[in-house]
């Protein structure tokens, strides 16, 4: 590999795994507040990409957009896959997680719904979606936007990259510097006592599903805005970016932000290295090993314990 090829790679690697980090700070989130896995996180990206491509599909005109008009349309998009993304995850909470959590029931239940409600979810797009591919409609000239160290970033790379940052360094000042944040780490810490000082935990729950709804949104819609969208398309990245979670520490936010970075950068690395073919081998290779010599993940001190 050529210096000017690492580049290309590493840049890449890291667009990639920012979209990977904030899928999995939805992940992080719930586990964190909850210890609950939950897998039909995969189908709230999947939405958030349906939500941005039948809001731009609307709106549109046939020719290609430029200028401020193109800023708009990415606005509307984003804003309509993480609306889309934080509603479908309110249903979920309110229908699926919240009647089991009164009911007190096994942990091994929770899992066994957020399979099922994967599979519902997914099934339930494709029903109403259609079982093919759709592009989101062009809304700017994707030509090349910046180039780092040689390597050339187009406009969607960089749309990735920029939007995927603001939404991190968002989510941890409302983790670590607002009231609904310190909400959210008390009941991660301890949700007996944080009820006994006040706090509404139903409200707290709630509230953790649509923030991480809101960000798998609008990652779905850049997801998309990259490839394609279909109703089976949260399935690879969703299980990359829990795998992302582990890795990072899961119930740990910026945890999962680092572990998306790095998964992202092994991935490419891989494929530059070995082919197509062994994408996902190196990635989770890097998982295994460093959880034999961490298993609570890179910055992780107490499974679950950590928002």
């Amino acid at each position: 590999m050529s210096l000017s090829e690492f580049w290309d790679f590493l840049v890449l690697g890291v667009v990639l795994g920012s979209l990977y980090a904030v899928i999995a700070i939805g992940y992080t989130l719930v586990y964190g507040v909850l210890q609950l896995l939950n897998f039909a996180h995969s189908e709230v990206f999947m939405f958030g990409g349906y939500g941005g491509l039948l809001a731009l599909t609307a709106v549109i005109p046939e020719e290609t957009p430029s200028g401020m008009s193109s800023v708009v349309y990415v606005a509307i998009g984003m804003s309509a896959g993480a609306a889309l993304g934080g509603a479908v995850a309110f249903g979920l909470e309110r229908v699926a997680y919240r009647p089991l959590r009164r009911r007190n029931s096994p942990r091994l239940v929770f899992l066994i719904t957020a399979i099922g409600a994967s599979f519902f979810l997914y099934n339930l797009a494709g029903k109403l979606f259609g079982r093919n591919p759709a592009p989101i409609p062009s809304m700017y000239e994707n030509g090349t936007a910046v180039s780092v160290f040689g390597a050339e970033l187009t406009v969607t790379q960089v749309l990735i990259l920029v939007s995927a940052v603001v939404m991190m360094v968002g989510l941890d000042y409302v983790v670590n510097r607002t009231k609904m944040g310190s909400g959210i780490r008390a009941v991660a810490q301890d949700p007996e006592v944080a009820a006994l000082m006040g706090v509404d935990i139903d409200k707290v729950v709630s509230r953790t599903f649509v923030l991480g709804g809101l960000l798998g949104g609008a990652a779905g819609f850049l997801f998309g805005t990259n490839s394609q969208v279909v109703y089976t398309m949260g399935f690879l990245p969703g299980i990359t970016a829990f795998a992302a979670a582990v890795l990072g520490g899961i119930g740990n936010v910026r945890g999962a932000m680092l572990g998306g970075l790095v998964l992202g950068v092994v991935e490419t690395m891989t494929v530059a290295l070995w082919g197509d073919d062994w994408r996902y081998v190196g990635a989770f290779v890097v998982l295994v090993l460093v959880l034999m010599v961490r298993p609570t993940g890179i910055l992780g001190e107490r499974l679950g314990r950590t928002a």
